[in-house]
């Protein structure tokens, strides 16, 4: 083989190449751009005058909401996603490419947790409801709530919300 032919070999190996891994990137996380989040501080505080501190990514535009913490393996203990919306209303979630379980804090437009979804189910397609006005939901690792004595009724301080953390 002279090395014109061969050289034309090589180059149509290192595109095929190139496509491969172009490809098996696509596969590993479908229709999923990686969109960033900023993040930012918030604070949990009980009935009972508990304080819990959290480092969260925010998830405001429609983008961010809609990849969430989709296709993580983990999430810190003193991590999570804060969702935020312009308006309070009903809000739905569901745990579709997400392998961690999660607790769902829906919060209202005054920081208050108005219902908690505990431990939901990895890669669920079950729609998790607000079942009452929201303006936020708030994900932390499944079993957070029980582990700090999270229930409706705390506050949630955090700007987004009228407070700082």
């Amino acid at each position: 083989m002279s090395a014109a032919p061969a050289a034309l070999v090589r180059a149509q190996i290192s595109r095929a190449l190139l496509l491969l891994a172009l490809l098996a990137l696509t596969l590993a996380r479908p229709g999923l751009a990686d969109v960033g989040f900023p993040e930012s501080d918030l604070a949990i505080v009980t009935a009972g005058g508990a304080r819990h501190d959290f480092r969260v990514e925010l998830a405001v535009t429609p983008e961010q909401r809609s990849q969430g913490l989709m296709h993580r393996k983990t999430l810190a203990p003193d991590a999570g996603m804060l969702f935020l919306y312009a308006q309070p209303g009903e809000l739905a979630m569901w745990m579709k490419n997400t392998f961690v379980s999660l607790d769902m804090l829906f919060i209202s437009a005054e920081g208050e947790v108005v219902r908690i979804a505990e431990r939901t189910e990895p890669l669920s397609l079950t729609t998790i409801r607000s079942g009452s006005p929201a303006k936020g939901v708030l994900e932390v690792p499944g079993g957070t709530a029980a582990r700090l004595g999270i229930r409706p009724g705390d506050r949630i301080l955090h700007p987004a919300f009228g407070a700082s953390p």
